[in-house]
Protein backbone atom coordinates (compact mmCIF):
# COMPACT_ATOMS: atom_id res chain seq x y z
CA UNK A 1 0.00 0.00 0.00
CA UNK A 2 2.84 2.36 0.88
CA UNK A 3 4.45 1.79 -2.55
CA UNK A 4 1.18 2.55 -4.30
CA UNK A 5 0.78 5.83 -2.37
CA UNK A 6 4.36 6.84 -3.21
CA UNK A 7 3.78 6.07 -6.90
CA UNK A 8 0.57 8.13 -6.92
CA UNK A 9 2.34 11.07 -5.24
CA UNK A 10 5.17 10.95 -7.80
CA UNK A 11 2.74 10.78 -10.73
CA UNK A 12 0.60 13.62 -9.41
CA UNK A 13 3.64 15.83 -8.94
CA UNK A 14 4.84 15.01 -12.46
CA UNK A 15 1.49 15.87 -14.03
CA UNK A 16 1.38 19.23 -12.29
CA UNK A 17 4.87 20.15 -13.45
CA UNK A 18 4.17 19.13 -17.04
CA UNK A 19 1.17 21.43 -17.33
CA UNK A 20 2.89 24.50 -15.93
CA UNK A 21 4.26 27.27 -18.13
CA UNK A 22 7.74 28.60 -17.40
CA UNK A 23 7.92 32.13 -15.99
CA UNK A 24 7.70 34.89 -18.58
CA UNK A 25 11.39 35.71 -18.07
CA UNK A 26 12.23 32.17 -19.22
CA UNK A 27 9.92 32.55 -22.26
CA UNK A 28 11.58 35.87 -23.10
CA UNK A 29 15.02 34.28 -22.81
CA UNK A 30 13.99 31.46 -25.16
CA UNK A 31 12.60 33.95 -27.70
CA UNK A 32 15.80 36.00 -27.51
CA UNK A 33 17.89 32.89 -28.13
CA UNK A 34 15.75 31.99 -31.14
CA UNK A 35 16.16 35.50 -32.59
CA UNK A 36 19.89 35.46 -32.12
CA UNK A 37 20.44 31.97 -33.56
CA UNK A 38 19.62 32.99 -37.15
CA UNK A 39 22.43 32.33 -39.64
CA UNK A 40 23.58 35.76 -40.79
CA UNK A 41 26.50 34.53 -42.91
CA UNK A 42 24.62 35.72 -46.02
CA UNK A 43 25.03 39.31 -44.82
CA UNK A 44 28.24 40.43 -46.52
CA UNK A 45 28.19 44.18 -45.79
CA UNK A 46 29.67 44.64 -42.31
CA UNK A 47 27.62 47.74 -41.43
CA UNK A 48 24.36 46.15 -42.61
CA UNK A 49 25.19 43.02 -40.60
CA UNK A 50 25.81 45.04 -37.42
CA UNK A 51 22.61 47.06 -37.93
CA UNK A 52 20.67 43.86 -38.67
CA UNK A 53 22.02 42.18 -35.52
CA UNK A 54 21.00 45.21 -33.44
CA UNK A 55 17.50 45.09 -34.96
CA UNK A 56 17.17 41.38 -34.24
CA UNK A 57 18.21 41.93 -30.61
CA UNK A 58 15.71 44.78 -30.24
CA UNK A 59 18.51 47.25 -29.48
CA UNK A 60 17.14 50.45 -31.00
CA UNK A 61 20.02 52.60 -29.73
CA UNK A 62 22.63 50.39 -31.41
CA UNK A 63 20.48 50.15 -34.57
CA UNK A 64 20.17 53.94 -34.82
CA UNK A 65 23.92 54.40 -34.35
CA UNK A 66 24.50 53.14 -37.91
CA UNK A 67 22.21 55.79 -39.42
CA UNK A 68 22.56 59.48 -40.13
CA UNK A 69 20.62 61.82 -37.83
CA UNK A 70 18.27 62.70 -40.70
CA UNK A 71 17.83 59.16 -42.08
CA UNK A 72 14.81 58.62 -44.31
CA UNK A 73 12.41 55.69 -44.22
CA UNK A 74 10.20 54.51 -47.07
CA UNK A 75 7.59 51.82 -46.40
CA UNK A 76 6.41 50.26 -49.68
CA UNK A 77 7.53 53.50 -51.36
CA UNK A 78 5.75 55.88 -48.99
CA UNK A 79 7.75 58.11 -46.63
CA UNK A 80 7.41 57.43 -42.90
CA UNK A 81 8.90 58.90 -39.75
CA UNK A 82 12.11 56.90 -39.30
CA UNK A 83 12.63 57.67 -35.60
CA UNK A 84 9.01 56.83 -34.74
CA UNK A 85 9.21 53.58 -36.72
CA UNK A 86 12.34 52.43 -34.89
CA UNK A 87 10.92 53.41 -31.50
CA UNK A 88 7.69 51.47 -32.12
CA UNK A 89 8.96 48.47 -34.09
CA UNK A 90 12.43 47.62 -32.80
CA UNK A 91 12.04 44.79 -30.31
CA UNK A 92 8.56 43.91 -31.60
CA UNK A 93 9.43 43.06 -35.20
CA UNK A 94 12.15 40.81 -36.55
CA UNK A 95 13.28 38.66 -39.40
CA UNK A 96 12.65 34.95 -38.88
CA UNK A 97 14.70 33.92 -41.92
CA UNK A 98 16.96 35.44 -44.53
CA UNK A 99 16.03 34.15 -47.98
CA UNK A 100 18.33 36.21 -50.16
CA UNK A 101 20.74 39.11 -50.02
CA UNK A 102 21.41 41.36 -53.02
CA UNK A 103 23.07 44.65 -53.99
CA UNK A 104 26.46 43.86 -52.43
CA UNK A 105 24.84 42.88 -49.14
CA UNK A 106 22.66 45.98 -48.79
CA UNK A 107 19.26 44.43 -49.64
CA UNK A 108 17.83 41.72 -47.38
CA UNK A 109 14.76 39.62 -48.21
CA UNK A 110 13.16 37.14 -45.85
CA UNK A 111 10.33 36.12 -43.61
CA UNK A 112 9.38 38.68 -41.00
CA UNK A 113 7.34 38.62 -37.82
CA UNK A 114 5.52 41.53 -36.21
CA UNK A 115 3.60 41.43 -32.96
CA UNK A 116 0.73 43.38 -34.53
CA UNK A 117 0.58 42.18 -38.17
CA UNK A 118 1.81 38.58 -37.95
CA UNK A 119 4.17 36.92 -40.41
CA UNK A 120 4.96 37.87 -44.02
CA UNK A 121 7.82 38.17 -46.51
CA UNK A 122 9.61 41.50 -46.45
CA UNK A 123 12.69 43.40 -47.51
CA UNK A 124 15.03 45.91 -45.90
CA UNK A 125 17.15 47.93 -48.36
CA UNK A 126 19.94 50.00 -46.85
CA UNK A 127 21.31 53.09 -48.65
CA UNK A 128 24.58 54.73 -47.62
CA UNK A 129 25.87 58.29 -47.80
CA UNK A 130 29.42 59.16 -48.89
CA UNK A 131 30.67 58.94 -45.27
CA UNK A 132 29.55 55.31 -44.95
CA UNK A 133 26.52 55.91 -42.72
CA UNK A 134 23.09 54.57 -43.61
CA UNK A 135 21.00 57.50 -44.83
CA UNK A 136 17.88 55.72 -46.05
CA UNK A 137 16.04 52.49 -45.31
CA UNK A 138 13.43 51.08 -47.68
CA UNK A 139 11.15 48.44 -46.18
CA UNK A 140 8.13 46.65 -47.56
CA UNK A 141 6.38 43.45 -48.41
CA UNK A 142 8.32 41.23 -50.79
CA UNK A 143 6.70 39.19 -53.54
Amino acid sequence: MRNIMTAIAICATGFTACGQQPPSSVNKSIKTQQKNNMDTNKLTDSIVKKAFDAWQKGDSQAFLSFFTADAKLYDDGSPRDFQKFVKEACGHERFTSIDKVENNGKDIYGNFHTDSWGDFRTYFKFHFNTEGKISRLDIGQAD
